[in-house]
Formats: structure tokens, sequence, C-alpha cells
């Protein structure tokens, strides 16, 4: 077992040699994950409100004023112009300055007085999908409502009433559901970058003939180069949360040691990709390009922003080989959930065998003089 992981301590003690000189890439390694998160935490909002709204009311009754009324009062669309014909609300709509607009018909009042069916037209802007959905669901339930109220009266009661309580996340915060999961994202990004030069830069350095003339077994070179950015990981990882919980207040409702464990195979295995990217890689431009290939399918294919359920079986089935998905969904289960080891132990034991096989596909391709 020595022979293993012979030499694996004075490879890590030079890799944290050369990390503490290299003070720009540490320093840089802290601060460019958090300035992401701050800005992306931000930035992304799927919660539609206050959209750009014009409106053509022909009726000009209190009917129809007061349906409008109603859609105003949804605070998903924000009245900023009154058109004078439906010319006037198409070109708003074109030029975007508009993203829906509310026509309602002469005879909406009259229609509904003599008990006939009236319509509103509402006209959606089809080139945000996000608008469009949440701008067709709230007028249509704004409609319903008022379809009910007309049909049994003032202060309605309907038979059956459906009271949804929305569990971890009542306040429906966007920041509550994305920040959690780009840990993951900025983690396996910035950690695969950092550890995809280490062996590059040995061979543009002249160290690597070095290397084999000394008696460094390639898994204790690859755990010693590890053993420094894992460390590296783990503070840019404690100070990611702190910044989740501060700026954004998202609270942790799992155990934090728990997350902390459970991170532990996520780590292992972005550095033994790194490793891996290394060994591959001649140049560090090469190596750039490389570790920059993991992180689409790390955004697209793990859950981050799109339901997996949702994708065809093909890309279902490289999700799966995707280390950001079950890091992403520990991170959602812990935090968000307040899950524990009993739900989320499959997850860390596939990044476990994950990160073991990166590792000694990298030794052994450093073994047979591949690198």
């Amino acid at each position: 077992m020595r022979g293993l992981f012979a030499g694996i301590w004075p490879v890590c003690r030079k890799e944290f040699v050369h990390m503490m000189r290299d003070r720009t890439t540490v320093f840089f390694a802290f601060l460019l994950p958090v300035l992401q998160m701050v800005i992306f935490g931000f930035a992304i909002d799927t919660n539609v409100r206050r959209v750009p709204t014009v409106v053509l009311d022909h009726a000009q009754t209190q009917e129809s004023r007061r349906m409008i009324e109603r859609l105003v009062n949804s605070d998903v669309f924000d009245v900023r112009f009154a058109a004078a014909n439906e010319r006037e609300i198409y070109d708003l709509i074109v030029a975007g300055k508009a993203k829906v607009g509310i026509q309602v018909p002469p005879d909406y009042s009259r229609k509904l007085l003599a008990g006939q069916q009236a319509y509103v037209q509402v006209l959606v802007d089809g080139s945000d999908s996000n608008v469009t959905a949440q701008a067709v669901s709230t007028a249509n339930g704004v409609v319903l409502q008022e379809s009910i109220q007309k049909m049994l009266g003032r202060n309605p009661k309907p038979p059956i009433e459906a009271r949804p309580s929305v569990l971890f996340n009542p306040a429906l915060k966007s920041a509550n559901f994305f920040v959690p999961g780009m840990i993951a994202i900025l983690m396996q990004i910035m950690v695969v970058m950092l550890t995809a030069f280490s062996i590059v830069r040995e061979r543009e350095r002249g160290t690597l003939d070095q290397l084999w003339l000394t008696p460094v077994a390639p898994l204790g070179l690859m755990v010693g180069k590890m053993i420094p950015y894992g460390c590296l990981a783990f503070a840019e990882l404690i100070v990611i949360l702190t910044v989740m919980r501060v700026v954004f207040g998202v609270p942790i409702h799992g155990s934090v040691p728990m997350l902390l464990a459970m991170s532990l195979p996520f780590v292992m295995t972005v550095l033994g990709l790194g490793l891996l990217i290394s060994t591959k890689a001649q140049t560090q431009s090469e190596a750039f390009q490389l570790a920059m290939g993991t992180a689409l399918p790390s955004v697209f294919l793990s859950g981050y922003i799109f339901l997996i359920e949702n994708m065809p079986w093909p890309f279902q089935a490289i999700s799966r080989i995707v280390p950001s998905t079950y890091f992403i969904a520990i991170l959602r289960g812990i935090i968000l959930r307040g899950a524990g080891w009993a739900q989320l132990w499959p997850q860390a034991a596939a990044l476990g065998a994950m990160g073991t096989v990166a590792v000694v596909l990298a030794a052994r391709r450093f073994a047979r003089g591949n690198v």
C-alpha cells in the first residue's frame, strides 16, 4: 500500500509551495466564483411580475374597467400604455415596449348583462417563453375567477377550493432555487480549471522528466497533487456558502457538517477529472479548451436549469455521467429540503465511484507514459 502511494507527501508539499507562490491564481480562485454568484444570483429571476402591458378598452364601462383592474391587481400586468386602436397595440409589442396587450371589445358589458359569453383578448409576446406562460396562466386564472363570481353571485363560495401550500420555498424566491445549484457549477468549473494545468505546467517547465526519475508512484503523484487543490476547493465552498447565506438569505435547512462531508466525493471527482484532462492535454491552451468543454454539460444537462426527466433519453443518459447532476441534488436536498444521509447516499456513492475511476485513469495514463 505504501508503494502504491509512494511520494505522495513530497508531491503534496511541492504543490502547496507552488500554490502559495502563485497568489494571483489563489486570489482569483476565491474572487471569481463569489463575483459570478453575486452577479448571476441577482440577475437570474424567474418570477415574472409587472410585465409592460398596453390596454385597449373599447367598452369603457364599469364591467370592463373592473376586469382590467383585476388583471392589474395580479401584479403580473403593469399597464403602461393606453392604445387608441388595434394597430397601436401591435406596434408597441413589435417595438418591445409592451409584452402584453389587453383588448376589451365594445359589446363586452352588453353580452354580460344579456347572459351571453363575453371575451377579453390577451395578446402576448411569444418571443419570451417565461413571460408568455405566466401571462397566459394569470389571464386565464383571473377570467376564470371572474366567471365563477358571475355564475355564483356576489361573495361566492365555490363547492371545491384548492389550498396549495409550497414547501421549503414558500416565497418562491428564484435565488433559493438557483443559488444552491450554482455552487456546483462554479466549483466544478474552477476546480477542473486549476487542476487541468497541473501536469501540463510540469511538462512546459521541464520538470515532468525529473518526476519520472524520482521514486514517485503514479497514484501517489495524482493524490499528492489533489490534496492542495482539494483544500482550496473546500475553502472556496465555505466562502460560497457564507455568501449564499449572508447576501442572498438562503437558509440551510439541513446539517452543514453533512453537507461538507457529502461534498468530499464531488471534490474528489472534479479533481480527478481535472487531472485526467491534464494527462491528456499537451499545452495549457489545450487543457483550457478541454476544461471548458466540461462546463456546458454541467449547466444544461445536470438539472440546474432544465428538468432531466423532460429531456430525450440519450441526454438523460449523458446527465448520469455529469458530476454536477449528483452534487446539485445533494446541495438542494440538504440546503432546501433538509434531507440527510438516508435520502442522499445514492448520489454520494455515485460521485465516489466516478471520482475513484477518474483518479485511477489519470494515474494509469501517467504510469504508461502517455503524458
